[in-house]
């Protein structure tokens, strides 16, 4: 019999490391724009709608289960961790106001350089700060209690749309430049 919560918790560790891969084109894009070069916006928006639509309905959430049985297994566990919530919301509203400025562009409208690399950068900073945090504090936490946290995680169901075996085809482009980028 599997462990639900390990299984959950190597889902997570494996998200973060796919997240870092799309952080990572998104900052050599965003470097582009800054040096006044045109970037791939498709591309952009391609790893936009995978963070805001993966990473936000489906990632976050799974962190909230192992948040929630920390808190349900023993309150002091969880001491601390109540930021994770709110961090979750600050980053969607980050993430949506990146893909926002992405998809005006994208529609031909006039946005300012300025703007777009500072929001990116802003995404970035606080979405690379969150995992950070969650590698060093909540995960070690949730590895500490792993056999004793109870979750129930089939309601999140949902095949990874790029990383996953079953990729979508909408996200074809995106897992082609990953694949010709990553060693």
């Amino acid at each position: 019999m599997t462990n639900a919560a390990a299984d959950l918790l190597a889902g997570l560790r494996q998200d973060h490391r796919n997240m870092a891969i799309l952080l990572r084109l998104l900052r050599d894009e965003t470097e582009l724009i800054a040096h006044d070069k045109q970037p791939d916006f498709a591309l952009l928006r391609d790893i936009m709608r995978y963070m805001t639509v993966y990473s936000d309905a489906m990632h976050h959430p799974k962190e909230d289960l192992i948040y929630a049985g920390l808190r349900t297994l023993q309150p002091s566990l969880a001491e601390g961790l109540e930021k994770v919530e709110t961090e979750h919301e600050e980053i969607a509203k980050l993430g949506e106001r990146l893909q926002d400025d992405i998809e005006a562009v994208i529609a031909g409208t006039e946005i300012e350089t300025e703007r777009v690399v500072g929001d990116a950068n802003a995404y970035m900073r606080r979405l690379n700060q969150h995992m950070a945090w969650e590698e060093e504090d909540l995960f070690r936490r949730a590895d500490a209690e792993i056999d004793r946290i109870t979750i129930d995680s089939s309601h999140l169901s949902a095949i990874d749309p790029v990383f996953g075996e079953n990729q979508e085809a909408a996200f074809t482009s995106l897992r082609h430049t990953v694949e010709s980028d990553t060693p």
